[in-house]
């Protein structure tokens, strides 16, 4: 198609007189990697929320594909191609990783209850295919050994594929995936990286990105939006991170943690550091 596949046109969303997002615009195109970056508290989220409609911004318009999505129900947002994950883990822990899984195919199931109850003629067929198109995300995310475990027995990097491998079982267009990689080690963050790319790139899915570990973001995403927009050295920061100029950063460390925490501060350093960077991570004990 022609244009982009995402609009969101300076949508505002407020709480009883609190903001959570003032006239937010950006646009993803088909295939792209997509990242937004921001504070605790800077309406990451609350993006994604107002795209999947959970949230109804007061101001502003979200389009798919060119047409406005404003007021629609969140399945029926499902239903057209848009698949999220969670900050929090969101599975049902009892239930098996494919049991799991096959939930995220009952937005594109078409029989009914019924005939799914009885499991005959062409619902027994669906449910066959179904359970072979949740096969192979399974085969996908590396997942086989555990598919007949309870999520709540897996490793938390595990849970967090299971999650992410949900949300491919819908078939999406475009997948939100907020803070894919929040509390993983390193070794986990790598895999997940390359899960993520690997979703772009193969199976062509346009991704938007919320993450707070900015070697991640560095790493993997074409384009950086930033929340909390407070001054012009923070805008210098998004062309920076935009352009990928990594041999050339030399920004206010101070301002980095502002923005994204120490943490992620530290580990933004660490990989400049090791492109060549001259960004120094700031003591321990500076700043509070």
């Amino acid at each position: 198609m022609s244009g982009p596949l995402l609009e969101v046109d300076g949508i505002s969303l407020s709480f009883k007189g609190v903001k959570a997002i003032t006239d937010v615009s950006f646009k993803v195109g088909e295939g792209e990697l997509y990242a937004i970056i921001g504070p605790n508290g800077a309406g990451k989220t609350s993006i994604f929320n107002s795209i999947s409609q959970v949230y109804r911004p007061q101001e502003g318009d979200i389009r798919w594909k060119g047409e406005s999505i404003m007021g629609q129900r969140p399945d029926h947002i499902a239903a057209m191609g848009i698949a999220r994950t969670f900050q929090n883990i969101e599975l049902f822990p009892h239930m098996t990783v494919l049991e799991n899984l096959l939930l995220g195919r009952h937005i594109r199931m078409k029989t009914s209850w019924l005939a799914g109850a009885l499991w005959l003629g062409p619902a027994k067929r669906e449910e066959m295919a179904n359970r072979r198109a949740v096969e192979d995300i399974i085969d996908f995310l590396e997942i086989e050994r555990w598919r007949k475990h309870p999520v709540a027995l897996l490793p938390y990097g595990f849970q967090k594929r299971v999650e992410l491998g949900r949300a491919l079982a819908m078939e999406p267009e475009l997948l939100l995936l907020d803070e894919p990689v929040a509390g993983m080690n390193l070794e986990e963050t790598e895999d997940m990286a390359r899960f993520i790319l690997d979703i772009r790139h193969e199976l062509g899915i346009s991704i938007i990105l919320v993450e707070h570990d900015m070697g991640l973001v560095m790493d993997i995403a074409d384009r950086v939006l930033a929340g909390d927009v407070l001054s012009l050295q923070v805008v210098a920061l998004v062309i920076l991170l935009a352009v990928d100029q990594r041999r050339a950063v030399s920004l206010d460390v101070a301002l980095m943690v502002a923005i994204v925490g120490f943490a992620s501060t530290l580990a933004f350093a660490q990989y400049i550091g090791a492109a060549g960077g001259d960004l120094q991570p700031p003591d321990e004990g500076e700043g509070g």
